[in-house]
């Protein structure tokens, strides 16, 4: 059972990293590769789109460390 959560917590934390690359800085990540228009708050779509994401992920991420070191303990 536990590997299982530790499986998990490395594709999270895989996810999170590149989650975060994509989502860097005014000219860099998705929104500097110019796939999309700048909206006029000066982030892209694309940009705005991951934020969300980001949140869901960090979430579970908090959530499977908690379980793991239940497990651990």
């Amino acid at each position: 059972m536990t590997s299982v959560f530790a499986v998990i917590q490395v594709l999270l934390v895989f996810a999170l990293v590149g989650l975060i690359l994509m989502h860097s800085g005014r000219d860099a990540g998705m929104g500097g590769m110019g796939f999309t228009p700048a909206s006029q708050g000066g982030t892209h779509i694309v940009e705005r789109n991951l934020t969300p994401l980001h949140v869901v992920i960090a979430v579970l991420f908090f959530a499977n460390s908690i379980v793991l070191f239940r497990l651990l303990r």
